[in-house]
């Protein structure tokens, strides 16, 4: 029998087990359940509330089908790169040259396929194979030689942007095969009968839900057996309610357009598999073990200069993947391609909920913490709000994300 109850709860049902409790009683319980995981829900309703404000601000034109497909297609690579970096940002480091490696990448490919009629399917496993050989490289240093991720990053941000300008010689390279650009700009094809909407989209969503739902009573029935604290019943049925309602509304307005892009696909895959990794595999929770407390972890077994290699490895990689998608998307390679990335990827971690003592994330806050600036600036642009002021904004939004964030915990503390 749980004895998890405090002198100022005197509700005889414990939360989480679906007692009977009274109206303020319930309240109270929805009230301490959303404090405890206000990190988890704070940056979702902030996501909704810009949402709701552009929506209103721009009459309706933020929500219409083809603009939410454009702002998938246009944020996929920094989503790409914000999965990376969160997991860099939770074993304690950083990488500042994630965006100097995606535009080499976006060159070395395009030398490939444009110059030398490499095959693109073999030039992408190359990439992506120099993508993990870079992030090798910066991890050897830092895991190795001990030497600091920022110092080993911004070398290797310079390094990288100076091969960049090599291998272009200064020039833009393109276009690219028509089957790399439709695996960053195509949507999936058509199947089925003629029902107005994108068949294929719209049973895609339904899995979707199925698999939110069940991996949702999966996690609470765990927590359960386990004897930890869960949200109440209603407000865990309120929190299935919200996800239903948002994956359907995505799916419609994506059925209602050409379908889900292909990149979709690849986030979702890159979400599902990280996210698994991160909160069940025993490398994921080696890498929240050396960012929450390195000498614990180390006096624990964990062998953390393999596991921070292992990170930036996978980093390079998922760098070189967002640079593919990159220069596909815009047909072209480019010596200035990837600038300000590395800054829009650890922007998106910090507001989707990392924290930079380490230790803190979750792959799907970088996914929110990404979609945060993807709607900001796609709101503004759909507004006329200029290049400066969108800066400033983006700044503040981060700010406040990191104030929060330091609020929340000396507020947890005390």
């Amino acid at each position: 029998m749980s004895t998890n109850v405090t002198a100022k709860s005197p509700t005889p049902a414990p939360a989480g087990k679906g007692g009977s409790t009274g109206g303020d009683g319930l309240l109270q319980l929805m009230m301490d359940g959303m404090r405890r995981n206000m990190r988890q829900y704070g940056m979702l309703i902030a996501l909704g509330l810009i949402v709701v404000l552009f929506a209103v601000w721009t009459d309706g034109d933020l929500l219409l089908p083809r603009n939410v497909s454009n702002l998938v297609l246009q944020n996929s690579y920094i989503l790409i790169l914000a999965i990376g970096m969160m997991l860099v940002i939770i074993a304690g480091h950083i990488d500042l040259s994630v965006g100097s490696l995606t535009a080499f990448v976006g060159a070395v490919g395009a030398v490939l396929m444009v110059n030398h009629d490499v095959a693109w399917p073999l030039a992408v496993v190359l990439c992506l194979l120099l993508g993990a050989a870079a992030g090798a490289m910066q991890g050897f240093f830092i895991a190795y030689l001990g030497i600091p991720s920022f110092i080993v990053t911004l070398a290797g941000m310079l390094l990288f942007r100076g091969l960049t300008e090599i291998f272009l010689e200064g020039q833009t390279i393109g276009p690219f095969p028509k089957g790399l650009q439709d695996v960053s700009n195509g949507f999936l094809p058509e199947v089925g009968p003629d029902t107005n909407y994108h068949n294929l989209t719209l049973l895609l969503g339904f899995v979707v839900i199925a698999f939110v739902v069940l991996q949702e009573v999966r996690d609470r029935r765990r927590q359960q057996e386990f004897a930890l604290d869960v949200p109440p019943t209603k407000l865990f049925l309120l929190k299935i309610v919200a996800l239903v309602a948002a994956v359907l509304t995505v799916t419609m307005m994506l059925a209602s357009y050409k379908g889900a892009p292909v990149v979709l696909l690849i986030l979702g895959v890159l979400v599902v598999g990280f996210g698994y990794v991160m909160r069940n595999a025993v490398i994921g929770r080696h890498v929240y073990a050396i960012g929450g407390n390195l000498p614990a972890a180390k006096l624990s077994g964990v062998r953390d200069k393999k596991v921070t290699f292992l990170v930036f490895l996978n980093m390079g990689m998922l760098a070189a993947l967002a640079g593919l998608v990159f220069a596909a998307r815009f047909n072209a390679a480019s010596p200035k391609a990837g600038v300000n990335f590395e800054l829009e990827a650890i922007a998106a971690s910090f507001i989707g909920g990392a924290s930079m003592s380490g230790g803190v994330g979750t792959v799907l806050g970088a996914i929110i913490g990404g979609l945060v600036l993807g709607v900001l600036n796609n709101g503004m642009n759909l507004v006329g709000v200029g290049s400066d002021w969108q800066q400033v904004i983006k700044g503040l939004v981060l700010l406040a994300a990191v104030g929060f964030d330091v609020w929340n915990k000396r507020k947890v503390g005390s």
